[in-house]
């Protein structure tokens, strides 16, 4: 019997905490309890089984694993964007955009909705969180919605699909998460999500204008007195193409003579400043050079744009990291809110309380999913996880299909931080040794998540909308009528279109890997002999000493003095490109004019 646990130790032990997860038991406490545990019982058994390979001072490894998990910078994006969102949702952003959004949009058919995935789209860009996503839109615009005769399940569906958005537009918690378990850089993912996440956004729109065309009477358009902004669409295009021209102007006259990086951030500072500030000076001295809605627009859709632009464009063009990007970004939210007078001691302690909860809640996971890896590790159990996997049919398809599959249904029960944590790093080297491109992977995990969010009976999204939307009729002083509540059936099968659409987002980006690889720099190949035509062109003098000469094919050879790459003459071999350099040894001096000892880290080439 103790044969058989200790050589099946690997499934038994992933099977039981999966099991204690799924039964609801606290995630942190039952990984770090289930990876002591079984430590000790592979301590146990590893004299009968030589695939275990744990012993009692193995376990001190773990201290240094959690002081590992503190040093992690990339983690520390976690808090910053948490808390732009929490001030953001906090200072009534989501409720200017619905309003705004919905009017500009409200003389269509489907408004209404368009409305919601703009800025379901846009809280994501600037909020990063689902339930805060859901929530908001849930309360402002879900009675609206009703009010003016939306279909209840394409309102819900439409609501929860795009608060889901969170979970792929970059500055994602998830992505941030996922580049961090599969060691790729967050700022890659970012850029591989992007082109992806606008097209879901697409598709989602895509579908509301099929509702329109087949079945207008579900989304109606907005009656003229729901509309009080008017429509004013020429003065709000004149600002948009004055913003364009400014751009122009600034990018290739004004700041021509400044790095590209540099150039486009101002440029997009002055083209955002000069209509901002003249969209507020014509609303203070009421000049009425802007329409109403052309005015509402500018002030109530550039603030947030500009801390997208801050956030997102400065960590594409490489001018800020992640985590400085979400640095940024939390300072600029609350002097948003600071500008709109909605920053006070009450929000900023509540903002600051649940950014310090979340950033525990992941710690304290993290923490945990480290103790228990370590002891899987050590009986082998990512060989089992391994061999498993590679032996599914149809190679790197049958995998991702697989590992699809499985990501959606745990997605159900499990938060996305678990799943990151738990299954990410031990899926990730078998997606490497299957040829599978990591941040490709991360995306498609990524989109895997959102499906599950949405998908009942257990879909998070859903819960969200349930706890906010009306459970009884209710009456409505605006219409002065009563309005049907909105029935948990009525949730679940608005949802279903849009699961069908990320379904079909899936297979869209396993089909087209170049969607998200996009963000790899084409390497730079040099050939051999322009190498050597360089070099010779030094001069007849080997680094410009008089009398030396450059030898190719034997390294660096002074006259009178024996070659640098021969053995024998009390230097160390050179390495070759890409070979670790000998170190030198302890008591080795500097050589002459400050250069390097030979033998050290950085070597010269060997150009064989």
């Amino acid at each position: 019997m103790l044969d058989v646990i200790a050589h099946n130790l690997a499934p038994i032990m992933f099977i039981t905490v999966m099991g204690m997860l799924l039964l609801g038991y606290p995630v942190a406490f039952t990984l770090a309890a289930g990876g002591m545990y079984f430590f000790m019982v592979g301590v146990e058994l590893s004299d009968i089984s030589p695939e275990i390979r744990l012993f009692w001072p193995l376990a001190q490894a773990n201290m240094n694993r959690v002081f590992d998990i503190m040093r992690n910078d990339t983690l520390l994006a976690i808090p910053f964007f948490t808390f732009m969102g929490l001030i953001l949702e906090r200072s009534r952003m989501a409720e200017d955009l619905l309003d705004t959004i919905g009017q500009l949009f409200g003389t269509m058919r489907g408004g209404l909705a368009f409305a919601v995935i703009v800025v379901g789209a846009l809280l994501a860009a600037t909020t990063g969180v689902v339930a805060a996503s859901v929530i908001a839109m849930g309360l402002i615009s879900l009675p609206i919605m009703m009010r003016y005769n939306y279909h209840p399940g394409l309102a819900a569906g439409t609501i929860a699909a795009s608060g889901t958005l969170a979970q792929i537009i970059p500055p994602s918690l998830v992505l941030i998460v996922m580049a961090d378990q599969l060691g790729r850089s967050v700022g890659d993912m970012y850029v591989g999500a992007f082109f992806p996440a606008l097209i879901i956004v697409g598709m989602y729109c895509a579908y509301i204008f099929a509702i329109t065309l087949f079945k207008p009477q579900w989304v109606p358009a907005l009656p003229p007195e729901a509309r009080p902004l008017g429509n004013g669409g020429r003065s709000l295009f004149l600002i948009i193409g004055l913003a364009i021209a400014l751009f122009f102007v600034c990018d290739h006259f004004v700041f021509d003579d400044l790095r590209y990086e540099t150039r486009v951030v101002w440029s997009a500072l002055v083209a955002t400043l000069i209509p901002y500030g003249f969209a507020l000076i014509n609303r203070k001295m009421k000049l009425g050079y802007l329409s109403k809605m052309a005015e509402q627009v500018v002030i109530v859709l550039i603030p947030p744009l500009a801390l997208i632009f801050l956030v997102l464009g400065t960590i594409f063009l490489g001018i800020a990291t992640p985590t400085e990007g979400g640095a940024m970004g939390a300072t600029g939210a609350l002097i948003m809110a600071m500008m709109k007078g909605r920053l006070d001691k009450k929000t900023l302690l509540q903002a600051l309380d649940s950014t310090a909860k979340l950033a525990t809640f992941v710690m304290f996971i993290l923490i945990g999913a480290r103790v228990f890896a370590l002891t899987f590790y050590g009986i082998s159990g990512d060989r089992w996880v391994e061999e498993l996997l590679l032996a599914l049919p149809g190679g790197e398809t049958g995998f991702l299909i697989t590992v699809s599959i499985v990501i959606f249904i745990l997605g159900c029960f499990l938060d996305f931080f678990e799943i990151a944590f738990i299954m990410v790093p031990l899926l990730a080297p078998v997606a490497e040794k299957l040829g599978i491109d990591l941040i490709w992977f991360g995306v498609l995990l990524g989109f895997n998540l959102q499906a599950s969010f949405l998908t009942p009976p257990f879909g998070f999204a859903l819960f969200y909308l349930r706890s906010v939307a009306p459970i009884k009729a209710w009456h409505d002083a605006a219409t002065d009528r009563m309005i049907e509540p909105i029935s948990t059936r009525s949730i679940y099968t608005g949802t279903l279109p849009f699961i069908v659409i990320q379904i079909a987002m899936l297979g869209i980006l396993i089909a087209f890997p170049g969607l998200v690889t996009h963000y790899k720099t084409p390497p730079v190949i040099m050939d051999q002999g322009d190498i050597n035509q360089e070099i010779n062109n030094i001069g007849g003098g080997g680094f410009g000493l008089p009398g030396s000469g450059m030898s190719l094919d034997g390294g660096l050879s002074l006259p009178g003095s024996p070659s640098l790459g021969e053995p024998g003459n009390g230097m160390p071999d050179m390495p070759s490109i890409g070979e670790p350099a000998e170190p030198a040894g302890d008591n080795a001096q500097p050589a002459p004019g400050g250069l390097p000892a030979p033998g050290g880290a950085s070597g010269l080439p060997n150009f064989d």
